[in-house]
C-alpha cells in the first residue's frame, strides 16, 4: 500500500479514514473498518462540536456570504464528511432547515443584507442564488433526496440557469438587490454552489442532471473563466493568486473547490482547460503527495485543514479524490494501492 494512502488511514481524524475508505479505495458502506471510522467520527469532539454549531441555524443571519464560521458550514461541512439525517443532533437541524422553504422551491436562510448594498438592514428569512444551493446540497448528502420538498429546490435551482450559466438571482421579496456584477454577467460562485448541489442530486438518483444543457452551461461559463485568467473578472471574481490557494471549508471561489466539483461531471475530465486546473492543484503536493492549507479560515483553527504549517491530512484527502476522479496519473503515482 502506498504511504499516502497509509498516512490517511493511520490518520487521527476518523472523518479522513473514513472518507479515504470509501472513497480512495473504494470499500462499501458495510465494511467493519469503514463502520468503524464512522463511529469514531460520530463520537470524536470536533465533530460533536460541528453538530451544536449547526444547531443554532436560524439564530444568526449571514452577513457575507464567505462567512466560514456561519452555521451554514459547518453544516456542510458535516455533510462532507459523510454524516446523516438521522445521525445524533441533526434531526432537529434539519427539520429547521426544511421548514423554511420559499414558495418558488429554494431553502431560505436568515440573510442581513446592509442599505449600501440595496437590502434593509434587517434580519429576514430569504434566499439569494449564493446560500440556497449550499443548503440544497447539504440536504442531499445528508439523506433527503426522497424528500418532496428537496426534489421542489432541485427544480427551482435547474430553472434559474441562463444561457451563460446562473447569474446573480434573489427572492422576489428582495427587489432588484444583485450583486456588484454587471446584470448580463454569470456569478463564478453562484455557478461552483449550483453545479454542486446538482452533482449531489445526480449521486442520489437524478442522473440526468450530470449531463445535458442545464449543466453544460455552468460548466462552460467556470472553464470559460479559467482560460481568461488574469484577463475578466465578474462579480469581483478573478482567477489569481488568492484563487489558487488550498482552502478548507469549501466556501468560496477557488482551485480547490471549482476542482472538486467540475471533477463530479465526468464529461469535463477530458476538457484541456480542466486538464490545466489539475495541474495547478496536483503541483501543490510536497515530495510525499501530501498537501498543506496555503490558506485559512480563522474560525476554524485547530483543523489539520487551517493548519499552514504542516500536511493536512483532509486536504490531501480531498485534493487525492478529485485527481482519483479525473483519472488524473499525479493519483495513480501517488495513491497507488494494492
Amino acid at each position: 500500500m502506498n504511504d499516502t494512502i497509509a498516512w490517511l488511514l493511520a490518520s487521527s481524524e476518523p472523518w479522513t479514514r473514513y472518507r479515504a475508505l470509501l472513497d480512495l479505495l473504494d470499500r462499501p458502506a458495510g465494511d467493519a473498518e469503514v463502520r468503524a471510522a464512522r463511529a469514531e467520527m460520530l463520537a470524536h469532539p470536533q465533530v460533536q462540536a460541528l453538530v451544536e454549531r449547526a444547531a443554532t441555524w436560524g439564530s444568526e443571519p449571514l452577513k457575507r456570504h464567505n462567512d466560514a464560521g456561519h452555521s451554514l458550514y459547518a453544516l456542510s461541512t458535516l455533510a462532507d464528511f459523510g454524516l446523516r439525517a438521522d445521525d445524533p443532533g441533526l434531526g432537529a437541524v434539519v427539520d429547521r432547515v426544511l421548514a423554511h422553504q420559499a414558495p418558488e422551491g429554494a431553502f431560505q436562510t436568515v440573510v442581513n443584507i446592509p442599505t449600501r448594498f440595496g437590502g434593509t438592514g434587517e434580519d429576514a428569512w430569504t434566499w439569494i442564488v449564493c446560500d440556497a444551493p449550499t443548503v440544497l446540497y447539504a440536504l442531499l448528502d445528508l439523506g433527503l433526496a426522497g424528500d418532496e420538498r428537496v426534489q421542489h429546490a432541485i427544480d427551482h435551482l435547474v430553472g434559474l440557469v441562463d444561457d451563460n450559466g446562473w447569474r446573480c438571482a434573489a427572492a422576489p421579496e428582495l427587489g432588484r438587490f444583485r450583486g456588484p456584477g454587471r446584470k448580463d454577467d454569470p456569478c463564478p460562485v453562484a455557478n461552483v454552489y449550483t453545479l454542486k448541489a446538482l452533482a449531489a442530486a445526480a449521486e442520489h438518483g437524478r442522473s440526468d442532471l450530470l449531463e445535458g444543457d442545464t449543466a453544460r452551461k455552468g460548466i462552460e461559463m467556470l472553464l470559460g473563466h479559467w482560460a481568461e485568467r488574469g484577463q475578466r473578472k465578474m462579480y469581483l471574481f478573478g482567477i489569481g493568486t488568492d484563487f489558487q490557494k488550498l482552502k478548507y471549508p469549501l466556501v468560496w471561489y477557488d482551485l480547490l473547490h471549482v476542482t472538486d466539483v467540475l471533477s463530479r461531471f465526468p464529461g469535463v475530465h477530458a476538457d484541456a482547460r480542466f486538464g490545466e486546473m489539475l495541474e495547478a492543484l496536483a503541483a501543490q503536493a510536497d515530495g510525499q503527495g501530501r498537501y498543506t492549507a496555503t490558506s485559512m479560515y480563522r474560525a476554524w483553527k485547530g483543523w489539520s485543514f487551517a493548519d499552514k504549517k504542516a500536511p493536512s491530512p483532509w486536504l490531501t484527502l480531498l485534493a487525492l479524490r478529485v485527481l482519483k476522479r479525473s483519472g488524473h496519473p499525479a493519483f495513480g503515482s501517488w495513491a497507488h494501492f494494492e
